[in-house]
């Protein structure tokens, strides 16, 4: 298990700029993301900081993947807004899977996930037609327990990855498939957000899913998209996916026997292969887990914390929790997979 950093060894590097108004540093001694940017005097306007310091933002996401943003003074979620969209001017206000959070406009809160369970690795979106490639994290109430948000360079995940594993990912990418069966997900309507037939069916068609419909008022979709990119800006690869929430050995063993036997293994809710439709095996998917909880980072949120990361550098989670916890989050800089493939 990854360690747990504190902001003991901080030793900030001050940022050029005209009155030298953030410095940067680390959360430990080595050199290791998230960069770290606080304020070296006080009342620092950091969206107006941010708005004429774009490129050093730039370059710090290039080189780190992650930047976290602490003791400013940020106004709730408003506030949070506002300054995502000084670096981020378009976000984006469509992600059907977040519920929406009723102070802002284009933030959402985090994934509504039992408190007891982590949440795995991933890179979000990136089973879909598009992504986000900036995602903020803003910790209005930080938990009494645990509840940090693990990332991992997905340069490091690439690099370490036994070639005999990254290459059939890099060479067949995956298939994700979801069934919307009644009882056992939300059902498409809820999904989609309609109850037409023909609007899913367009929305499907545009955004590249394959679709079935399934007896008892059930849907199939499946997206091909890759497992291994390059990405537009460093060129760099990264291991880009979102396997460990969507393949069946990361189920619960009960749940996953139940389900089995109840829907056979193309029922399954979510699952994913190869991209030629072969199986990717249960121990491949284990030592890609042990992989990323190796190379993870771990930190306590602090309240009014901002993490912005590079979608496609950092992969991220979520730990177990007890307590109120409350992150918002916001997404911009939306990639089309089809810019990427040209």
């Amino acid at each position: 298990m990854a360690k747990k950093f504190t902001t003991s060894a901080f030793k900030p590097v001050v940022i050029s700029g005209q009155k030298d108004l953030v410095k940067a540093g680390f959360l430990e001694d080595r050199e290791r993301a998230p960069r770290v940017l606080r304020p070296a005097v006080g009342d620092v306007d950091l969206a107006g900081w941010i708005r004429d310091h774009g490129p050093v933002i730039d370059r710090e996401l290039a080189r780190w993947g992650a930047v976290l943003f602490r003791d400013f003074q940020v106004s709730g979620a408003a506030g949070f807004e506002k300054l995502a969209e000084t670096y981020c001017p378009d976000l984006f206000a469509e992600y059907g899977d977040l519920p929406s959070e009723e102070e802002g406009n284009k933030i959402y809160r985090s994934t509504p996930y039992p408190p007891d369970k982590v949440i795995l690795f991933h890179n979000e979106s990136s089973h879909m037609h598009r992504w986000p490639m900036k995602q903020w994290f803003y910790c209005v109430t930080a938990a009494a327990e645990r509840g940090e948000t693990p990332i991992v360079d997905c340069r490091a995940v690439y690099r370490e990855l036994a070639s005999e594993i990254r290459r059939p990912f890099a060479e067949k990418g995956l298939l994700y498939v979801r069934n919307f069966i009644s009882g056992l997900d939300v059902s498409w309507r809820d999904f989609f957000r309609t109850g037409e037939r023909a609007a899913v069916e367009d929305y499907c068609r545009s955004s590249g899913f394959e679709r079935q419909w399934l007896p008892d008022e059930g849907l199939r979709i499946s997206q091909r998209a890759p497992a291994v990119a390059r990405h537009p800006v460093t060129g760099e690869l990264v291991f880009f996916n979102q396997v460990q929430l969507h393949h069946a050995s990361f189920l619960e063993p009960e749940v996953r026997e139940s389900l089995l036997a109840l829907v056979g293994e193309d029922g399954l809710p979510r699952n994913v292969y190869y991209g030629d439709g072969s199986p990717v095996p249960d121990d491949v998917m284990r030592e890609i887990e042990k992989l990323y909880w190796r190379l993870a980072v771990q930190f306590r949120w602090q309240e009014g914390d901002i993490l912005l990361v590079d979608n496609m550098i950092m992969a991220h989670a979520r730990n177990p929790y007890s307590g109120e916890r409350k992150i918002l989050v916001a997404m911009g800089d939306m990639l089309d997979k089809k810019a990427l493939a040209a």
